[in-house]
């Protein structure tokens, strides 16, 4: 009884080793998808093992304002050209504050008293240093915090 197991194993596994390697990309997710968390986690590690790798999670620390990719050893940082201007303290005087917010959006009274009232949120997206600076300066002049991302 033992012997046909293991027969039967080894024709299982010698059909399984021809099959995999006629396997498409979309059949191996398939099958990745239906396994269980520790059955993925054996499998990275058999992985690691096999090709001499590392498997290390990405972070990106976008909330503690520091670049996402890192620059290689020896290459000059690459400078932004364009910047988000985000509403970070309002301050004292909130009616200047949305006095400004309406002068650098065009949005409605209604909009720029939502928009500070929901600080921090951004002001504008996308726009060049030159312009984040001189928006940077309104908000100073009336007491609020800006920051450029």
């Amino acid at each position: 009884m033992a012997e046909a197991k293991a027969t039967k194993a080894a024709k299982t596994t010698k059909a399984t080793t021809q099959k995999s390697a006629k396997l498409t990309p979309e059949e191996v997710i398939k099958y990745i998808e239906q396994m269980s968390v520790m059955e993925l986690a054996k499998l990275v590690k058999e992985l690691e093992a096999k090709f001499e790798i590392k498997a290390a999670p990405m972070v990106a620390s976008v909330a503690a304002g520091a670049p996402a990719a890192a620059a290689a050893p020896g290459e000059a940082p690459e400078e932004k050209d364009s910047f988000d201007v985000v509403l970070a303290i309002v301050g004292d005087k909130k009616i200047k504050v949305i006095k400004v917010v309406r002068e650098v959006t065009n949005l409605g009274l209604k909009e720029a008293k939502d928009l500070v009232d929901n600080a921090p949120k951004p002001v504008k997206e996308g726009i060049p240093k030159k312009e984040a600076e001189e928006i940077k300066a309104k908000f100073q002049e009336v007491g609020a915090q800006v920051e450029l991302k």
